[in-house]
């Protein structure tokens, strides 16, 4: 069974905080030039921007300038230059932290917001405008945006060259949603290797089905999140990364999940071996820049 991501919701007013990232060790093999961390999230302390009521965990106390400071650090012992920044419901629906973030950084940055069902398209302008290059949809726990939906806003997004990303754990979730997803009018993208059940490998049905539709082109999927479900050095999750990059390299991501939040009963990682793991599944430095550089720097528009 996949390890709980986000914790259980409570009314306990003692909400748990964060651990502070930590720096990372350095892979043994940095990314190459112009490599995307395609998600991180980027957090600030609720006297510069507003929590969540309903939030499970409050960030590391460290104002925005504080885990800029640890993100570049990691990029910089990683060799990543560009970076995608996908909002936490740790804020709700104030997209506000996250435009601040792509803000901070400067173009090489974009990010992943949220939107309510029912998205107004001024509302969906102004995203697209500030960097935003999609919506995320935790179709897992719930949250501000449903299945139905997003198939509602879905030409919305196509309209503003923007796309789905979701997370789901392939197992219960992808025979559900496989036919609708193929024909989606925006690209979907799936988080956390489609955070699946790792015992079952890559056999499984549901994890077999999101291979074919990263196969066919009619989704994307970001290595990483090895540690929700797996344990360092995450050799047990090789052979579904080794599955989905040999389906479709050009619809394969990878991102180190920056910060670590909410992290349940996982460990925090280190994003050195996170690479390290990328790079011992993947050997052929053809894929390797696809997968690190070119399909992220043409999904998400960098220049």
């Amino acid at each position: 069974m996949a390890k709980l991501l986000f914790g259980k919701k409570t009314k306990n007013p003692m909400i748990p905080t964060s651990a502070p990232p930590r720096p990372c060790t350095a892979p043994q093999q940095k990314a190459p030039d112009g490599a995307v961390d395609t998600h991180i999230h980027m957090l600030a302390g609720p006297d510069e921007f507003p929590l969540s009521p309903t939030r499970v965990e409050n960030p590391a106390p460290m104002n925005m300038d504080g885990f800029l400071a640890a993100y570049r650090q990691q990029c910089t012992t990683l060799g990543i230059t560009r970076t995608v920044v996908v909002h936490s419901i740790v804020y709700g629906s104030d997209n506000a932290v996250t435009l601040e973030a792509i803000r901070r950084i400067g173009p090489e940055a974009r990010g992943i917001g949220l939107v309510k069902d029912g998205a107004a398209p001024a509302e969906l302008d102004a995203l697209a405008a500030a960097g935003i290059k999609g919506i995320r949809l935790n179709y897992v726990h719930g949250g501000v945006l449903s299945w139905s939906g997003a198939k509602a806003v879905a030409p919305e997004l196509a309209a503003r060259d923007m796309h789905l990303q979701m997370l789901v754990n392939a197992n219960t979730h992808m025979a559900e949603i496989a036919d609708d997803i193929r024909n989606f009018p925006c690209p979907v993208v799936f988080d956390h290797i489609g955070w699946p059940d790792v015992a079952a490998g890559p056999t499984e049905p549901g994890f077999q089905l999101m291979t074919n539709l990263v196969a066919e082109g009619h989704a994307y999927v970001k290595l990483s999140g090895l540690y929700r479900t797996s344990t360092a050095p995450w050799h047990d999750t090789d052979p579904l990364v080794a599955a989905l990059v040999a389906s479709n390299p050009q619809r394969c991501l990878w991102g180190s999940d920056f910060p670590y939040i909410m992290l349940a009963d996982a460990e925090m990682p280190d994003a050195g071996q996170a690479l390290d793991a990328f790079h011992r599944v993947v050997t052929s430095d053809t894929d390797r820049q696809t997968i690190l550089v070119d399909a992220p720097v043409a999904l998400y528009g960098f220049d």
